[in-house]
């Protein structure tokens, strides 16, 4: 029996990854009704004959069992129309309207039924009220339970598609989160670095001025080609916190000692896009600023099972406690990457923050490891 009205497919059906995919028998629901309709029927004209034949099997006997099913057919045809029309109207309207409407139908078919069957199998074609008795309640039992499959499915087909308007909606947030978050590094970024090309050109040292600018814009270039919500290789990420550090050896010269520990197998984990660089920034600004001597700043990843752990640490003055909090300031950077990793790995990631024991500062961040 058929359960759902013919719709033509939303624009809110979601997009199949391949033509390969197998297609939800309800994507398309003007085929799903016909096929649910004509299984179900026949179904039913199955068992009734089987029914009518346990009982002593005559030709009017099934055939009166043909048309019964026929007539039920076109009825629950004319329901589905009806029914979705009811849908657009104000439910307890269209509470009323379905109750009058099943009503009708039932002794429209109870009817049709009774005349057919004494027209085949009686002598003297007619209605009788026993007949019709019987048959209101057999075809009410028949099309109350079409009706309620019905309206069941499309229940179900409304919470899926409402379902998968919040999953587009929440994938869209989560986007323009990641966006949002991606592009807040840019000014946090910018700010420091022109501060000191414009401290260069104050110092009157104009050529190491114009070499920072040029590789400022090769590293906004290389970061700005990337997609803000996109996740890179950590080899990628890696070649990106070189350019960066080049940029900053401009300043520091000697005193950036950068140094990193990258296992082959892990280069090819993706995490998003400039995730490192703040980290990197941080022990810039409070391991080699403070100390004359500079910090060595190193930089590690290596695979461990299906997990990827990926290491900043410095050789800096670490954390310097005060009457409140540590001197050591998070600032919009480390802030930056916890939401960055909630919005990418949800739950599935540990981010810590560390005293090294050698002196110093650490983070460690561990993620799945996914190579697409």
């Amino acid at each position: 029996m058929a359960t759902t009205h013919p719709a033509p497919a939303t624009a809110a059906s979601p997009i199949r990854p391949s033509n390969l995919a197998v297609r939800p028998f309800f994507e398309d629901k003007a085929r799903a009704f016909w096929i649910l309709q004509a299984a179900g029927w026949s179904g039913y004209l199955i068992l009734r004959t089987v029914s009518s034949i346990s009982n002593g099997f005559t030709l009017q006997g099934v055939i009166s069992t043909i048309v019964e099913t026929i007539v039920g057919y076109c009825i629950t045809l004319l329901l589905s129309v009806l029914y979705g029309v009811y849908r657009g109207l104000p439910r307890i309207t269209a509470i009323i309207l379905t109750v009058l409407t099943l009503g009708a139908a039932t002794f429209i078919y109870a009817l049709l039924d009774t005349f057919s069957f004494s027209f085949i199998k009686l002598s003297a074609p007619g209605v009788d009220v026993k007949l019709l008795i019987g048959a209101l309640f057999l075809n009410f039992t028949v099309l109350a339970g079409w009706s309620a499959l019905y309206f069941g499915i499309n229940f179900y087909l409304i919470v899926e598609e409402q379902i998968d308007q919040l999953q587009h909606l929440e994938t869209q947030a989560s986007s323009a989160q990641l966006a949002m978050l991606r592009y807040q590094l840019n000014p946090h970024f910018l700010f420091n670095t022109l501060n000191s090309i414009s401290t260069l050109v104050l110092l009157k040292q104009t050529e190491r001025a114009n070499a920072m600018l040029s590789r400022l814009s090769s590293f906004l270039r290389y970061t700005l080609a990337n997609e803000p919500t996109a996740h890179v290789t950590l080899a990628q990420e890696v070649e990106t916190l070189k350019l960066y550090l080049e940029i900053e050896k401009m300043r520091f010269e000697s005193r950036l000692r950068p140094k990193f520990e990258i296992d082959p197998a892990a280069e090819r984990a993706r995490l998003p896009s400039l995730l490192l660089q703040p980290l990197v920034e941080n022990a810039i600004k409070y391991a080699v600023t403070p100390k004359e001597e500079g910090a060595e700043i190193c930089v590690t990843a290596r695979l461990n099972g299906d997990r990827v752990r990926i290491g900043v640490s410095d050789t800096g003055p670490g954390l310097q406690p005060t009457k409140n909090k540590p001197s050591l300031s998070t600032g919009v950077g480390i802030a930056n990457i916890r939401e960055r990793l909630q919005q990418s790995f949800g739950t599935d990631h540990r981010f810590e923050l560390r005293a090294m024991p050698t002196g110093g500062f650490g983070v460690e961040i561990e993620i799945p490891f996914q190579v697409e």
